[in-house]
């Protein structure tokens, strides 16, 4: 095999000498054979495959190809070590968007796929809301509050669960407006950004926590869904609040049994400082309330049981509307992506009793008990302005533990692109 590997797509048996093999070769062409249904699927697969059998540069050629089937091949292509190098085919249009999200989808990926120890909160914010200015220009403006700022303004989730470290938690507020000063705001993206979770007094077992600089996850999918949706010619005034921490243990660590009284007034007793993402995205509801959003989406790498519930190929949504629900169907479908919704009734937001506070922050059991995923939600809702549209996302499949067939270990990004379409409808 040379290098440069030219790539097509064909929907023809592979000749019988071939046996059942999804991907065949000629010298220096490898043909993909899509068989049945699901051929996204098949050929990040076979992207997969490609990768591992050591091959780094690919063209693609033919005319099967799409903006959907490549960005699928680049999925199953990208590794944690190296992004791909794929030359695109078709016209202007489709490569410069495919480009486009291979810059964004790489932008989330170095930051879910770096170290604890060089991405601190206050960095996370920063990486962030650069990246968008280099973007947006003077059409983007922002602040990072930090530190025991966060206490003075009532912010006491982030700042109580950052407490714990020397690096101070943060948040980042940060106002893209194209439209001019006085526009509304469309939509507010809000992101967990826990940059390592040790599960503090509730701490983890090891083989649970080295995959925990996943945890800010979210708040890089909606940093980078924004930054694709801007690159797209978005043309609607959005606010994007990340709520970012390290959750370590100290003498200065939030405890169990402590209560914390949130700016809306709801007191939330800490029952399990492993559900820690929950309180920070407490504080960033409650800023993406107050900002007059017409939609709020939140993405979190939240809950174990999004994961027990869909699996690692799916996203978990929920909503209080069903037609927001739909809305995030559709536009996954459209993309490529996978989301599935669960349950969110109104008496999930009384299903982590406390004795001592309006609210706990779980139940006293491992995972939260049955149902933990709809009832971190019903948690959330608490924080979220009763006459405003609101999708919470738990993403389930930001982030695979080691390599599988269709992702290399790392951050996936999957979440993108609804995120990044959602904000266009």
């Amino acid at each position: 095999m040379t290098d440069l590997m030219k790539v097509t797509l064909t929907k023809d048996a592979p000749a019988a000498h071939w046996g059942k093999a999804d991907v065949t070769f000629s010298n220096d062409l490898a043909t993909i054979h899509l068989q049945g249904d699901d051929e996204l699927r098949q050929i990040q697969q076979a992207a997969r495959k490609l990768r591992s059998q050591g091959l780094s540069t690919i063209a693609l050629e033919g005319e099967l190809w799409n903006v959907d089937s490549q960005w699928a091949f680049s999925l199953g292509f990208t590794t944690a070590k190296s992004e791909p190098e794929i030359r695109w085919t078709g016209d202007d249009s489709a490569q410069i968007e495919l480009q486009n999200r291979l810059e964004s989808a790489g932008f989330a990926r170095h930051l879910i796929n770096e170290t604890p120890e060089n991405l601190a909160p206050v960095k996370l914010a920063i990486l962030a809301a650069h990246w968008l200015s280099e973007i947006g220009g003077n059409k983007v403006t922002y602040r990072i509050i930090e530190g025991q700022e966060l206490l003075e303004q009532k912010w006491v989730g982030i700042h109580a669960v950052g407490r714990g470290s020397e690096r101070p938690p943060a948040m980042l507020e940060l106002d893209y407006n194209p439209l001019g000063e006085d526009a509304p705001v469309s939509v507010a993206l809000v992101g967990k950004g826990i940059t390592f979770d040790s599960g503090g007094y509730s701490i983890k077992a090891s083989e649970g926590m080295l995959g925990m600089k996943c945890d800010m996850g979210g708040a890089s999918t909606v940093t980078a869904a924004l930054g694709l949706a801007m690159k797209q010619g978005l043309n609607k005034r959005v606010k994007l609040f990340l709520c970012c921490a390290e959750n370590l243990i100290s003498g200065h660590a939030y405890k169990l049994g402590d209560i914390l009284t949130y700016k809306n007034g709801v007191t939330v007793e800490v029952v399990n400082t492993d559900a820690e993402g929950r309180l920070v995205l407490a504080d960033g509801l409650q800023a993406a309330s107050a900002s007059g959003a017409e939609l709020i989406i939140d993405a979190a790498t939240l809950t174990g049981a999004a994961v027990m519930a869909v699996g690692t190929n799916y996203n978990a949504i929920f909503s209080p509307s069903s037609e927001v629900l739909a809305m995030a169907q559709a536009k996954a479908a459209e993309v490529g992506e996978r989301v599935w919704p669960l349950p969110l009734d109104p008496w999930h937001r009384e299903m982590c009793p406390s004795a001592y506070a309006d609210t706990a922050n779980s139940r006293p059991m491992k995972g939260g008990g049955a149902g933990g995923a709809s009832n971190a939600a019903g948690f959330l809702w608490h924080f979220v302005s009763p006459d405003v549209k609101w999708l919470h996302m738990d993403l389930a499949s930001a982030f695979a533990d080691s390599p599988n067939g269709l992702w290399a270990a790392g951050g996936t990004t999957h979440g993108m692109l609804t995120i990044a379409g959602l904000l266009h409808d």
